[in-house]
């Protein structure tokens, strides 16, 4: 049986530790208090502890004191830092000295718990999951509220918004917040499944069904089964399929290739795609019956250019993460590096951003990212300025590296981030597309 885990809450106000003490120990949590950073510096010598969170203000000094002391004498544990409403600076400031996340007063139960999820090592695989969604922006915290609601009912959502938003992970919240967070949670890129084997894939096989059946598979309706299945790229779905999978939710039940009888299945439904659903209704590529079934509740994921407010939250835990995988030092980012990722358009969102800083990571110096590091182009600046400044541009190779990505980014956006419609428009291969993607930190 493993032991519980013990969090040390540190905050000179009873009632908020009282708070913070009932919602952990209903989440099989110990917790231990402290009403002052010495307090909290006696316990830590004498217990061992899982997370710390501690409040910005303290009555014999600042959060961010206890937050260095811990970093430097107990680094295996991480600390929480509870801030006034809106203070993002200081936040920041947090952040930068060393704090894994930070909390908001008055204390948000729904993110309280979804911080300490994130922070605190799973027993079973030794390891931590990362399912928050980042950021303090209006639209992040109007994002947050929508998925609370939404995670209470079974009804389907489709979820929309651009490449790199992070749709899958405000799906996987809507699962884990809602009544069944212990069942199954399946994912699947619709786009990526053969269309020879969809049927096979969503609704699985007998053995000796086909050629190449050696064994009884059950199908992704089957594996979440009582808990929910994720459909990434709906749109990317052909016809034929659509038509079975609208039965399949219609009827609630499935039959696998080569069965005789059909299984119910106890599925709530999820989706998602970059591309805009209603015009593909209309242009006859998706059909209409599908589509009200499934956007039965729409849900927005704002796109990283509407909360640029977040760049710099977002920044530094990837760079904290990155610290981690890489057993480095955590590396600074220079303020004009910051300033010129908050000029950036991200056409890949989230996911450009932490490629971006992944190989800035690896070809800095002197353990600080510089804005040339970033190797941004003038195309996808917000504000932008005209052909781009040759002086400025370190030799031919990294200027033609530029252009080619930011042709291919034109591109993305004018098919709506279809891969395949892209590579057509610039007479490449689609094998020759994914190289680039992949190259360019866009795939």
């Amino acid at each position: 049986m493993n032991p519980r885990q013990k969090v040390l809450i540190v905050d000179d106000e009873p009632d908020i530790r009282e708070l913070l003490e009932i919602t952990l120990g209903r989440m099989k949590l110990d917790t231990c208090s402290a009403r002052s950073a010495n307090e909290a510096r006696a316990l830590l010598k004498h217990e061992t502890f899982d997370l710390c969170l501690t409040d910005m203000r303290l009555p014999d000094g600042s959060g961010l004191e206890l937050v260095q002391h811990v970093q430097q004498c107990y680094p295996r544990v991480p600390v929480a830092m509870i801030t006034a409403h809106g203070s993002v600076e200081t936040a920041i400031s947090a952040l930068k000295a060393g704090a894994y996340d930070f909390l908001t007063k008055p204390v948000d139960l729904i993110r309280l718990r979804e911080l300490v999820t994130s922070a605190l090592p799973l027993p079973a695989h030794g390891g931590t999951i990362d399912r928050r969604l980042l950021g303090d922006s209006l639209p992040m915290r109007n994002l947050r509220k929508q998925i609370d609601k939404l995670a209470r009912s079974q009804a389907p959502v489709y979820i929309s918004g651009e490449s790199g938003s992070g749709k899958e992970l405000v799906a996987r919240l809507i699962h884990d917040r809602g009544p069944r967070p212990r069942q199954a949670f399946v994912a699947v890129n619709c786009g990526a499944i053969p269309t020879e084997l969809m049927e096979s894939e969503f609704f699985g096989h007998r053995k000796g069904s086909f050629s190449g059946a050696i064994e009884d598979k059950p199908g992704l309706f089957q594996t979440a089964h009582g808990g929910t299945l994720f459909l990434d790229e709906v749109a990317d779905l052909p016809l034929p399929m659509q038509v079975k999978l609208l039965r399949a939710i219609q009827e609630k039940a499935v039959r696998s290739i080569g069965g005789q009888q059909e299984q119910v299945v106890d599925v709530r439904i999820l989706c998602a795609t970059h591309k805009d659903l209603a015009a593909e209704v209309a242009a006859g590529r998706f059909r209409q019956d599908l589509y009200y079934r499934l956007n039965v509740i729409e849900l927005r994921v704002p796109p990283l250019r509407e909360r640029r407010d977040d760049i710099e939250l977002l920044a530094i835990q990837m760079l904290k993460r990155l610290a981690i995988d890489t057993g480095q030092p955590v590396v600074k980012l220079h303020p004009q590096a910051l300033d010129a990722l908050k000029g950036f358009r991200f056409p890949g969102n989230v996911r450009e951003l932490e490629n971006m800083l992944e190989r800035a990571h690896t070809l800095c110096e002197n353990n600080q990212i510089e804005a040339s590091d970033l190797r941004l182009t003038e195309g996808n600046r917000a504000t932008q300025g005209g052909a781009p400044d040759l002086t400025q541009i370190d030799n031919l190779e990294v200027y033609l590296e530029n252009v080619e990505r930011q042709l291919i980014l034109q591109a993305l956006e004018e098919t709506r981030w279809n891969r395949t419609a892209a590579a057509q428009r610039l007479s490449l291969s689609f094998r020759s597309m994914r190289y680039r993607l992949k190259k360019f930190g866009l795939d």
